[in-house]
């Protein structure tokens, strides 16, 4: 098991843990770490903790591009000022909508002719393959419109965010964040075959993320054992910390990384980082590879951890508590409809190897197990033919298909009802791969590494740890050759041609108009979500509803509908009030609140709210707020918030992340009762520390206090403004 270490430590020669260094203050050591020095770099501000960062580079894929130019053409848009891809990943195989996929592809290749950007084609590449392949380098910051932009394993502190985020840089703006603590992860030994990066992983986010442990902190990798695991190891391991909750990440560089830039043509974006002589972290996470198993995360989060061993042995008292109960056979074995190696965290080259290793000579047979495998990119898959490890694969009876980000958020590889799908992909959320459970449909996603899919593939779907086979792996001796990148990939960083036109499909719209925030405003609650955690996947579906990224209205019938599917009528019922303010309701509601003393309560801004525990879980999508903003949103009220990226979100789309201390069972509000909270306008630009309101329901009146946020003047005005694109116009 990982080892945690709350309190500060300090690392000395970048190998001995310490409480205390001498005459060193840990002041004086953390500014040896990594992270502080490439933080410090990009950092244009004159403020050392107050950090105002700009990007070497940027990333988005098809889900969150058209809308990211489209709040930034509103904005004054007129060239892309860093190296800006554009990916198709997400939505390229999803059926719905007729021909509004393809329609955001071409305005995307529209786009990067226009303002200078590079256009990735749809099936070449995942976001985050290419950016490793491509665009990484040692000591550079890249910022990405999905939450596991990850690229430490290269040397590379990159961030997933909202699309907001993204625009602020293309509009040569900042992203503002104070300093971030910095947390050690120390990984000694090496691993035992059969263990792959996503069992070192799940150890790592079973260890941190119920406890908050590393939220919103940089994870700075570091010790003897990196030097045994590749560079792709390295990165399999990376982009999943996003699970952990963590801002970013960073690990030190070594011959192997800088063997990584050579085979890709890269060799000057290599440099060595290494922690100074004496550094100092805020905690520390010691993992020990040679004691990691093969492990196994149950539905419906990452962090839900077990060794498939610990779960085969106690499998009739663990699988109830999942919905599973089923799937452990008489013979007390548990089995498996589906196995899916995917994405940027499974189709990497050496994981596809080890399963090719695994299943040579073997079947995957010929009943309900099924196995499919996506190469995270084209030069990857090319390889995988040249060497012959794709027929093996494709002999044992794997599906191969091409560079798609689907089994991700359930566009691709969707289980059928009731069944158990093992996949080395990103997550395994509740209603992300086909579940539906309010239309009878559910599906029951754990992951796993690609090594103990393949096992269990070779065992006809038998729930198998890859460590408990005898196998001799092959050692993937792997040439990136970029043909067919040049080949397709539309390069045209420097080269805008401003003349030239964008292409509109007829799902592409504008953003609505959206108001400014008023002196006072009356909130109705639209949904009460009481769940310990609400992801981002629950506030916004992604699947099916990916086709209609580029249409805000249409996008926004899906809002909470897998969680809440009430939450639309209301929040359309209370957008209609806004315009409307003679229902009769409304009327009681304005008498109540001029009978507390406050005159002219009509003039007030009326609209939606929701609650829930801990909101925004997973990933960056910024519909998780803006739909509810198109709605008529106009807060939301929390416990707290699960990532800092969600709760940007909120605030680039103009919505107050108020928060509430109380016991969580005793809510002093339900929905449809009214929150007035006057003067709001007043509150936010004195910067307080909270606001006194009044919740309006069937009784009379009840005081309550809203923690208000602690906001940077620019979020403030945001705010005040009534979101980001009305602050730009401002400005």
């Amino acid at each position: 098991m990982a080892e945690l270490i709350s309190h500060g430590v300090f690392l000395k020669g970048g190998r001995t843990l310490l409480k205390d260094a001498g005459s060193i203050t840990p002041d004086e050591a953390k500014k040896n770490t990594i992270a502080y020095g490439i933080l410090s770099s990009h950092n244009v501000s004159k403020d050392d903790n107050t950090l105002k960062l700009r990007f070497d580079a940027m990333a988005s894929h098809d889900i969150t591009y058209v809308g990211i130019i489209q709040t930034a053409r509103a904005s004054g848009l007129t060239e892309f000022p860093v190296p800006y891809v554009l990916t198709n990943c997400h939505n390229s195989l999803c059926a719905v909508g007729g021909t509004i996929n393809e329609d955001d592809h071409l305005f995307g290749l529209s786009a990067a002719k226009k303002y200078g950007g590079i256009y990735v084609p749809a099936h070449q590449a995942v976001i985050h393959s290419y950016m490793r392949e491509t665009m990484s380098g040692c000591g550079k910051m890249i910022l990405g419109s999905d939450s596991h932009t990850r690229y430490g394993a290269l040397g590379t502190m990159a961030i997933g965010e909202g699309g907001p985020e993204l625009v602020k840089q293309l509009l040569r703006r900042t992203y503002d964040v104070n300093r971030p603590e910095v947390v050690c992860v120390y990984l000694t030994g090496a691993p035992r075959p059969g263990v792959g990066p996503q069992d070192v992983a799940l150890e790592l986010i079973g260890a941190t993320f119920k406890s908050g442990f590393v939220k919103n902190k940089v994870l700075e990798f570091v010790g003897d054992g990196i030097a045994s695991l590749s560079a792709e190891f390295r990165n399999g391991i990376d982009v999943m910390t996003t699970e952990t909750t963590c801002l970013s990440s960073i690990w030190e560089t070594d011959d192997v990384t800088r063997r990584y830039f050579e085979i890709h043509g890269r060799p000057e974006d290599y440099k060595r980082l290494t922690p100074g002589e004496v550094a100092y972290y805020d905690g520390a996470v010691i993992i020990d590879l040679s004691k990691v198993e093969s492990m196994i995360a149950l539905p419906t989060h990452p962090s839900n951890v077990f060794s498939i061993k610990e779960l085969c042995e106690n499998a009739d008292k663990i699988l109830p508590e999942y919905g599973l109960a089923d799937k452990l056979g008489k013979d007390g074995r548990i089995r498996a409809e589906q196995g899916v190696i995917a994405g940027c965290a499974g189709g990497i080259y050496d994981n596809l190897c080890a399963a090719a290793d695994i299943l040579r000579g073997k079947s995957i047979g010929c009943d309900e197990f099924a196995l499919s495998a996506y190469p995270a990119s084209q030069p990857a898959y090319i390889r995988l033919i040249r060497k012959g490890y794709a027929a093996t694969l494709m002999e044992a009876g794997v599906t191969l298909r091409t560079a798609f980000c689907g089994p991700c958020f359930g566009a691709g590889d969707v289980p059928a009802n009731g069944c158990f799908s093992l996949r080395h992909s990103t997550r395994n959320f509740p209603n992300r791969e086909g579940s539906k459970p309010g239309a009878g449909q559910s599906a029951y996603v754990a992951l796993m590494d690609a090594r103990s899919i393949a096992a269990t593939a070779a065992n006809g779907g038998v729930l198998t740890p890859a460590t408990s086979l005898d196998i001799k792996y092959s050692e993937p001796d792997y040439e990136f050759d970029d043909t067919v990148y040049r080949n397709r990939i539309y390069k045209g960083y420097g080269k805008a041609v401003p003349e030239e036109p964008l292409r509109f499909g007829p799902n592409i719209r504008d953003w609505p108009e959206m108001q400014p925030l008023t002196d006072h405003i009356l909130l109705r609650v639209a949904s009460v979500i009481k769940d310990d955690v609400t992801t981002t996947d629950e506030l916004i579906p992604s699947g099916e509803t990916s086709s209609y990224r580029s249409n805000p209205e249409a996008l926004s019938e899906f809002a909470l509908s897998r969680k809440d599917p009430a939450y639309v009528g209301k929040a359309k019922a209370v957008r209609a009030m806004n315009a409307d303010r003679s229902a009769p309701e409304l009327i009681r509601v304005y008498s109540a609140i001029s009978d507390l003393g406050y005159k002219e309560p009509e003039k007030a801004a009326i609209g939606s709210v929701i609650y829930a525990v801990k909101p925004g879980d997973g990933s960056a999508r910024e519909p998780a707020a803006s739909c509810q903003k198109v709605l008529g949103g106009m807060a939301n009220i929390a416990y707290e918030y699960a990532t800092k990226r969600y709760r940007s979100n909120l605030i680039n789309w103009g919505m107050i992340p108020f928060t509430l201390d109380c016991d969580r069972d005793e809510l002093p509000f339900g929905t449809d009762d009214f929150i007035f909270v006057p003067d709001i306008k007043r509150l936010l630009l004195e910067c307080a520390d909270s606001a006194k309101a009044y919740v309006i329901g069937s009784g009379h009146p009840r005081q309550i206090s809203l923690t208000l946020p602690k906001l940077t003047d620019d979020e403030r005005t945001i705010i005040l403004a009534g979101c980001l694109i009305n602050y730009y116009k401002e400005n």
